[in-house]
This record gives structure tokens, C-alpha cells and sequence, in this order.
């Protein structure tokens, strides 16, 4: 069994639903066990700024499945609850991003790992922390709290009043 990190957000609609939905989807995954949830963080965009903030949070699960066959199955979940792909870093309802994968680096066209954006984004490496993961970046050899360390500015993100309802 794998451990991995994902990485919920939604911009669009009922946020906070898209959110419990889509954890719900992946609790009914007979493959997945969600082992931990972060806090939900409001997040600014990254990319394209002029857009609604999402909300995002990390969960940490356990899973018999390889990363290509995770991929797919959280492509699904997000078709199901409404996901149209359009413009990159554009708005979405429900955004499911495989972080890590046990200590995997992985170069695929359909998925990179860790995930190539992950050690710049704020939204990610919060939770990650308050997940106490301590996982080391197998490329960088840092943890989540040093490489938060290491971005000086951005993206702004603040802990949400939302609660998970799952």
C-alpha cells in the first residue's frame, strides 16, 4: 500500500460543497482510505488572478492503486461533479491533484511526481505542515515547513471558517 497526498480546491459555485463532494467520492473509493484531512484554506489564485479564490485543503490516503490508475480515478470523480477543463489555472469547479506518491519521481505525460508546482504553492505546503508530513521532496530533499520557508512572497491564504461536513 502507497501513501499519497492530494489536493482538493474549487473556485466555482457552492465551494464548500465541491469540496465535501469530492472527499466524499474519495472516501466510496473501495481502492482509497483517507488516512487525514487539513484544515480548508481560502487561497488567491495563481496564474490567472482574475478569478473567484478558491478553497483548497490537502488529504493524505492510503491506496493499493498506482499513480497512473489513481489519476484516473480522480479525473472521474472530477467529471462527475461538474468539471469542464478550459483555460490553465482558469476557474473550476472541483481541481483533485495527486501531490506525492510514497517517495516516487515520476515523469509522464499524463502526471508528474511530486507534483512540479508544489514546492512553490503556498496552498499546498500549509496543509501539508498542519498534516505534520514529513515527507521529504525526493528532487529537493526538503520537508513541506522548509520549503515553505523558502518562498518569501505570494500567494496569500488564510485559514477558512469552512468545515469539512463529511
Amino acid at each position: 500500500m502507497a501513501i499519497a497526498y492530494l489536493c482538493l480546491g474549487s473556485n466555482l459555485g457552492d465551494k464548500k460543497n465541491n469540496l465535501n463532494r469530492a472527499l466524499k467520492e474519495i472516501k466510496n473509493l473501495n481502492t482509497v482510505k483517507v488516512l487525514k484531512t487539513s484544515s480548508i484554506y481560502e487561497t488567491e489564485p495563481v496564474g490567472f488572478k482574475d478569478q473567484n479564490w478558491f478553497l483548497n485543503a490537502v488529504i493524505k490516503i492510503k491506496t493499493k492503486l498506482p499513480p497512473l490508475s489513481l489519476l484516473y480515478l480522480l479525473q472521474g470523480i472530477e467529471r462527475k461533479l461538474g468539471r469542464v477543463r478550459g483555460k490553465r489555472w482558469g476557474p473550476r469547479k472541483v481541481d483533485l491533484d495527486i501531490l506525492l506518491y510514497d517517495k516516487m519521481i515520476m515523469y509522464d505525460e499524463k502526471l508528474t511526481l511530486p507534483h512540479p508546482q508544489m514546492h512553490k504553492r503556498r496552498f499546498v505546503l500549509i496543509p501539508l505542515v498542519e498534516l505534520g508530513s514529513r515527507w521529504k521532496h525526493p528532487a529537493l530533499h526538503l520537508t513541506p515547513k522548509m520549503l515553505l520557508q523558502k518562498i518569501k512572497t505570494g500567494q496569500e491564504v488564510k485559514l477558512s471558517e469552512v468545515k469539512w461536513q463529511v
